[in-house]
């Protein structure tokens, strides 16, 4: 028996799969979403049945993992017997500074570093341990793996990573650019490269995860050369509740003005801002969508601000790789968002791809969605950190 079962929490999000790994085989997965929301749904999935969906209350993370685990032992839609048949367990996780730039099996020790690096990912590390602790509660002898979206990054050039402040900082304390979702980018990458029959070693490309985290990068020969993110998840990208790019000097600037303690802009700026804080609606695009779609025009606003903030980086990105060969969106918004892939794809003629507005309004599955005559293909993979997550737990505690 080689079960992996992955946990991949994210900021209001979890994510999960069992999976058989002889022959990686899904034997159940689900989505928990709108974690914190009074109407969180809980979808769960088994191959050659009807999805089951549940809306309902989900007051944290600790909430969801319990209906996970309720799910797949449920005596008439689980899959399991009993969380024995486990083999171990992956977990996605965020952020652990320049202390592990590999996955590792979790001990004390790595919580331990997980935690310290909290104020590093507030959104996120939090989520993180939940899962890990909720599952070590549950399955107390079952091994566990973390597998770090900071990993993938570790290949940037120090002119990419290195922040224009004294040195010292970077020396002393490792204040550097770490960039996030690199699960992601380093699925997207490898199976672009089979989809387009191509040599990894020889592909450009700038790939564009978005949900409501969002996250780019710039990848040559399938190493990463420039990602969005920084120290932590707040920089880069516009997002669900974070502001991404900002002026440093804002933050001084409105605790002083609203007489408000660091700590509460911070806060602001990773909860309160980004498409919740322009539109006034919601962190869900889904929502703002649906209000831009009745006429309210700080709806408008909100989604012409995150494609822009797309928009700006893939030009940014074609400069330094030189030469393109795909663009590449995946992750909730990136699959399925096809008003966002439109409007961040507005002027990209420039660096050479153009997008097939018919292939855009009907595809939302794996998909070249350029027109034929582009030289930069634009493409729609979704991603599958859980497989990516499952893998290298499967090397670290299920050697062949």
């Amino acid at each position: 028996m080689s079960n992996v079962l992955v946990i991949n929490c994210g900021s209001s999000s979890l994510k999960y799969q069992l999976l058989e790994m002889s022959d990686e085989q899904i034997l159940a997965k689900g989505l928990v979403e709108r974690i914190g929301m009074d109407d969180g749904v809980h979808t769960y999935q088994r191959p050659g049945h009807d999805d089951i969906t549940a809306v309902l209350p989900i007051g944290d993370h600790a909430k969801g993992i319990q209906l996970v685990l309720d799910a797949l032992v449920d005596p008439t839609e689980g899959v399991l017997r009993s969380m024995n048949e486990v083999s171990a367990v992956g977990h996605r996780v965020v952020h652990a500074g320049e202390r592990y730039s590999g996955s590792v099996i979790i001990t004390e020790d790595v919580v331990d570093a997980l935690k310290a690096c909290v104020p590093l990912a507030p959104l996120h590390n939090p989520a993180n341990i939940t899962g890990i602790e909720a599952s070590q509660k549950v399955m107390p002898d079952v091994p566990m793996v973390g597998v770090f979206d900071t990993a993938f990054h570790q290949t940037m050039p120090d002119r990419a990573y290195i922040y224009p402040i004294p040195y010292s900082l970077y020396e002393d304390h490792k204040i550097r650019r770490y960039g996030f979702h690199g699960t992601s980018h380093r699925y997207v990458t490898l199976r672009a490269a089979q989809i387009l029959e191509r040599d990894i070693s020889d592909l450009n490309l700038i790939t564009c995860h978005l949900g409501n985290g969002a996250s780019m990068a710039a990848i040559r020969g399938g190493q990463s050369l420039d990602t969005s993110m920084g120290l932590t998840p707040l920089e880069g990208l516009m997002m669900g509740t974070r502001s991404g790019d900002i002026d440093p000097a804002l933050v001084g600037f409105l605790a002083r003005l609203l007489d408000k303690p660091l700590d509460d802009i911070e806060k602001m700026l990773n909860k309160e801002s980004g498409m919740l804080g322009i539109s006034g609606i919601s962190s869900d695009l889904r929502d703002v969508e649906r209000e831009y779609a009745n006429g309210n025009d700080r709806a408008r606003l909100a989604l012409e601000v995150y494609a822009y903030h797309i928009r700006k980086y893939i030009g940014s990105y074609a400069v330094s790789l030189g030469r393109v060969d795909a663009i590449i969106f995946t992750a909730g918004v990136g699959e399925h968002a096809s008003l966002v892939r439109e409007w961040a794809c507005r002027g990209l003629e420039a660096v050479g791809a153009i997008l097939d507005p018919f292939k855009n309004a009907t595809r939302h599955d794996e998909s070249i969605i350029s027109k034929m005559s582009s030289r930069v293909k634009i493409m729609i993979i979704p991603t599958n950190e859980e497989l990516m997550i499952a893998r290298d737990t499967r090397e670290l505690v299920l050697p062949d």
